[in-house]
């Protein structure tokens, strides 16, 4: 029986109008590097981001990787107070009702970002979502490569929430989620903010408003 669900959060519950990764690394990034003496390109910035490389690959050019991600989620905090200010963070309508509904159905319910334990914490306090939560968490600095797709977060919430995996289920955006919820062994939902449908999900929904009835369905089949 379903018991407890793990969200994705940027792109899923909450998202940045007008959002570009290459102008926020030239605008905002790239100067911060050039601060510390770091000379990275953004090419080699997003394969890291997206797990191509390691997050740990910068040690090559003689950085402490740890301080290198400290560095770029202290400059992304900033940035999304200067779009929260400008009203360019935005939430999804249909996340507080879904959101309230399944905590009613009496599920646990977490949180878990790729991005810092600040910059999660800053977006779902922004839009009073934090109170939802059981649990939120952002990339572990202690194993920084075990941000999604690595199942790491995922793991990492399940034992919090004291639920088995076949007793879950993960609701992202984007192939990064579908595949650590996989790696997690837990069924993906996918819900469709931007078309960019993810074949391996297991289930896709086009709003959050179907998430609740898709539980309970999932709820009743396990019953019988």
């Amino acid at each position: 029986m379903i018991k407890a669900l793990i969200f994705d959060v940027d792109e899923t519950l909450v998202y940045y109008e007008n959002y570009d990764a290459k102008e926020w690394f030239s605008k905002y990034l790239e100067p911060a590097f050039q601060q510390h003496g770091i000379d990275i390109d953004f090419e080699t910035y997003r394969k890291m981001v997206k797990g191509i490389l390691p997050r740990s690959y910068v040690e090559r050019f003689g950085i402490d990787h740890v301080e290198f991600w400290k560095l770029v989620d202290n400059v992304n905090l900033k940035y999304r107070k200067v779009l929260a200010k400008e009203g360019k963070v935005k939430i999804f309508p249909d996340v507080p009702q879904a959101l309230s509904e399944l905590r009613t159905m009496g599920l646990k319910l977490a949180a878990v970002s790729n991005a810092s334990q600040d910059c999660t914490e800053f977006v779902l306090e922004l839009f009073n979502l934090r109170k939802y939560f059981d649990v939120v968490f952002g990339k572990d600095y202690s194993y920084l490569d075990g941000v999604k797709p690595n199942p790491h977060l995922i793991l990492k919430s399940l034992k919090v929430l004291n639920v088995p995996p076949d007793e879950s289920l993960v609701v992202g955006d984007s192939e990064l989620d579908v595949k650590a919820a996989h790696r997690a062994g837990i069924k993906a939902v996918q819900v469709l903010r931007f078309n960019n449908f993810v074949e391996d999900a297991d289930y896709h929904i086009k709003t959050l408003d179907e998430l609740a009835d898709l539980v309970r369905k999932l709820i009743n089949e396990q019953r019988h």
